[in-house]
């Protein structure tokens, strides 16, 4: 049973623990991160399946690289490097053939307004989906988990330019495919 001084625990204190080999402070991690790494799997993915084993690939990647882990950057951001690797070469392997789900809909909307939001849903989705892996990687870091573009210049190991640059055209290649 984990105590809830280690729930609670920083990142920094808790990697340092899981380098000591405490598996209760990696699980930690692995729960706090889980749901993250996910989203970015699944919007650079587009398949639950493929997300779900592109997260547990990487964490088993970050738990067997602990040891090389040297601080430069926040937990978070190496986690979103490992895991924005894997679905690269994920997707260098294949094309992803599942569609993205949309988000359960509010029983007593509208029938015609839940088809509408599904619709829209379903192509911003598609438009994400065709984009270049690098674009696609910092729109889904920048937009959807909230990274600042520091931060996600950092995982994709390109300067801030760069990703603003990627993102731009990103926006536009969605735009783009929104509008046909």
């Amino acid at each position: 049973m984990l105590s809830a001084m280690i729930v609670t625990a920083d990142d920094s204190l808790l990697v340092d623990a899981a380098r000591r080999g405490d598996l209760d402070a990696f699980e930690v991690l692995v729960r706090r991160y889980q749901e993250p790494v996910y989203r970015v799997a699944l919007r650079m993915l587009g398949s639950e399946s493929d997300a779900q084993d592109a997260g547990q690939e990487a964490f088993i990647r970050a738990w067997r690289s602990l040891a090389h882990f040297r601080g430069d950057s926040a937990f978070a951001t190496w986690l979103y490097r490992i895991v924005t690797n894997r679905c690269f070469n994920v997707l260098a392997a294949r094309r992803p053939v599942e569609p993205l789900t949309d988000a359960h809909p509010d029983p007593g909307a509208d029938p015609a307004e839940i088809a509408q939001r599904r619709e829209r849903f379903r192509a911003v989705a598609d438009g994400i989906l065709a984009l270049p892996a690098e674009q696609r990687a910092a729109l889904v870091l920048r937009e959807f988990q909230g990274l600042a573009y520091e931060e996600v210049a950092e995982v994709l190991g390109v300067s801030p330019a760069a990703v603003k640059g990627r993102i731009h055209r990103a926006r536009l290649g969605v735009a783009e495919r929104l509008g046909r």
